[in-house]
């Protein structure tokens, strides 16, 4: 089973591949795909949409997931988050791929045994649940913990 993590955000959606067998959890590939802040916001959305629908393309993961959305303080993050959010979810639909959502705490848990978790101790489990896998970036990892929490919890429903 290979599961499609995702961390999207309008400046730099992460992306990371897992493969799970059992309780066994190996990884695939991960990247991040950056966007211009100048560029017009559709072509900035169109970017992430392509992008992400040229990852599912390439590796014909069984299923994805990603965080659950959260509110920001700032409203205008909040709102770009979203468009992000959905034009990565978009992507998705578009290979009729099942999508979870999980509750950033539940990721946090399920990769650290904490829902408390420091980004670096989410950083450091990746290294050892996913043993020599060069990760692209912060985002990308955010998104391995993503399909790796994925895996335990059970996935898209």
């Amino acid at each position: 089973m290979l599961i499609l993590g995702l961390d999207p955000s309008l400046s730099r959606t992460g992306w990371g591949i897992v493969r799970a067998e059992g309780a066994r959890l190996s990884h695939v590939a991960n990247g991040e795909v950056p966007t211009d802040p100048k560029a017009p916001m559709a072509d900035r959305l169109h970017k992430l949409h392509a992008a992400i629908g040229a990852v599912i393309e390439a590796h014909r993961p069984d299923r994805a997931a990603v965080e659950e959305v959260f509110a920001n303080k700032n409203p205008q993050s909040t709102l770009k988050l979203a468009q992000a959010r959905g034009a990565v979810l978009a992507a998705c639909g578009q290979a009729s791929l099942p999508v979870a959502e999980h509750a950033a705490r539940l990721v946090k848990k399920a990769v650290v045994g904490t829902g408390g978790a420091e980004k670096s101790q989410v950083q450091a489990m990746l290294k050892v649940l996913l043993p020599g896998a060069s990760v692209a970036g912060a985002d990308a990892a955010d998104a391995l913990a993503v399909a790796i929490a994925d895996a335990h919890l059970g996935g898209a429903r």
